[in-house]
């Protein structure tokens, strides 16, 4: 492995990392900065909130035509066009005059996001292999995970400081200089990649249309739906009117697949031995985090008074257990590593517990500290290997598809995590209850459905009958650490991966 191989593997994923930083944080960048926003800003409450959702809303609908997109015109080339479209989104942000104009930035901050973000695990998919790719996926889960996180500490630090007296607006632009110095370097890393070879197969509107349907009905209840003060049915039936949409989609897929026409979704992912349970216990365990941590943070910050900043700096201590165990995880043994995923969310379920039980009257830094260590650890050993376990049994032909579940699902769980156990935190801190009554309900329900997932983490490591492979080319190089001997470097094995 040549010097200037190892430097080019190291700026590529330093590019599609600190891109995917960008997206994941940008969500609770703008819930940080809301009430300067609203202080600055004059507008109606349903206008004030699509500041917040929008984004979200439009990543979710258009990021499986983004990872189509990518595999049509090269992954390289779409995540270069996403990553410029979200640094002018976020500049245009940074200088609305007016709510209407925020709004329109927002959802074309999430339009761009849905461009880029596909295209990161693809990218890592298809251009390393062996232990590299175990550890660049690490990497990948530990800012995909934690984006959230960090950006509530990057938000309420930028807000806090009001650099030129610009208070929410450096929260948006921030985002410019980053991604300027990040399309100069991602130019010279990926130009090492040629382009996809060109396909001639249309993008399936039928699908996008379906698909995008099916998106907005799921998650438009459950991200406006509380705020604006929506009945509640509306969220379960929203739930039931998206699930039916969505099995309409894929049966769609389905059967445009078997006619040999090019799917938006190549569904045939999902038949590969452990994928589905999988994909399951990804969702879960980021569904569970994204509603530990938002009521959690409600817990800091509206029963023990505690600012934005420092609430947190509060979880500082769970990213620094997540990036340990997750850049430790690739040199564990393969026996190790197999029973991770399911230990990990056993452990993170007995962590939320704790942490209701000690926060119920207070916050006692020193053993909370601990926990969130611990739970940040058994996040990592719950997602890191299952997200390098789908990649190593999913071929290359794949990568896109399977980056679209990825990103959709995790998405989806985290909007239905804050959802239902931030729902109910929120009903219970509404009716009155004591501490205690408020906290320990919240924190029962992420733990079984934690417990769910650990027992989808074991049916995706030890899958019980393994059917036959969907047709297509088999990628023998596909597992997440390389064998003893094998040379650690970049695959050739596709168009765009590096010579």
């Amino acid at each position: 492995m040549t010097e200037s191989t190892t430097d080019r593997r190291a700026a590529l994923l330093v590019v599609l990392l600190t891109g995917q930083a960008m997206a994941s944080m940008d969500t609770s960048i703008a819930a940080v900065a809301a009430p300067a926003i609203r202080a600055d800003l004059a507008g109606p409450p349903a206008v004030q909130q699509l500041v917040l959702a929008g984004y979200t809303l439009t990543f979710a609908v258009l990021v499986v035509t983004g990872a189509r997109l990518g595999a049509r015109h090269g992954y390289g080339r779409v995540f270069l066009l996403g990553l410029a479209g979200f640094s002018l989104a976020s500049l245009a942000c940074g200088l609305a005059p007016g709510p209407v104009a925020l709004v329109l930035a927002r959802v074309g901050q999430g339009a761009a996001a849905a461009l880029m973000v596909p295209q990161v695990l693809s990218l890592i998919q298809s251009c390393f292999t062996g232990a590299a790719r175990a550890r660049a996926i690490g990497a990948y889960s530990m800012v995909l995970a934690l984006g959230v996180a960090a950006g509530q500490v990057a938000g309420g630090l930028l807000v806090t400081l009001d650099l030129g007296g610009l208070t929410w607006r450096t929260a948006f632009l921030v985002n410019v200089p980053v991604g300027a110095l990040l399309l100069l370097l991602g130019r010279r890393v990926l130009a090492a990649l040629p382009g996809a070879p060109p396909r001639r197969e249309g993008l399936d509107l039928p699908g996008v249309l379906l698909l995008s349907a099916a998106m907005l009905i799921l998650v438009l209840p459950l991200v406006l739906g509380r705020d604006l003060g929506w009945p509640g049915w509306t969220m379960p039936a929203a739930v039931a009117a998206g699930a039916v949409g969505l099995r309409l989609f894929l049966g769609y897929e389905g059967r445009r697949a078997r006619r040999g026409a090019d799917p938006l979704l190549d569904v045939a992912v999902l038949r590969h031995p452990g994928v589905p349970a999988g994909l399951l216990a990804c969702c879960v365990v980021m569904g569970c985090y994204a509603g530990f941590l938002f009521v959690l943070t409600l817990r800091l910050q509206d029963g023990l008074r505690f600012t934005a900043l420092a609430a947190g700096l509060a979880f500082l201590p769970y990213a620094s257990g997540f990036a340990l165990c997750g850049l430790t995880v690739p040199r564990l043994p393969d026996r190790v590593r197999g029973v991770l995923p399911v230990v990990g969310p056993v452990v993170l379920a007995a962590v939320v517990v704790g942490l209701a039980w000690l926060s119920r009257a207070g916050w006692p830094w020193l053993l909370g500290s601990a926990l969130l260590l611990a739970g940040g650890a058994a996040h990592a050993a719950s997602f890191s290997p299952l997200v390098s376990r789908l990649a190593g049994v999913v071929p290359v032909t794949s990568a896109a598809a399977l980056s679209a579940l990825v990103s959709t699902g995790t998405l989806l769980a985290a909007v239905l995590g804050v959802t239902v156990i931030g729902g109910l935190h929120l009903a219970l801190t509404a009716a009155a209850h004591p501490p205690l009554v408020v906290a320990l309900p919240p924190a029962a329900l992420t733990a079984a459905l934690l417990l769910l997932g650990a027992l989808a983490a074991h049916r995706a490591t030890h899958p019980a009958r393994p059917g036959p492979p969907p047709p297509g080319p088999v990628d023998r190089d596909m597992s997440s650490a390389a064998p003893a001997g094998r040379r650690d470097d970049l695959a050739v094995r596709r168009p765009d991966a590096f010579a």
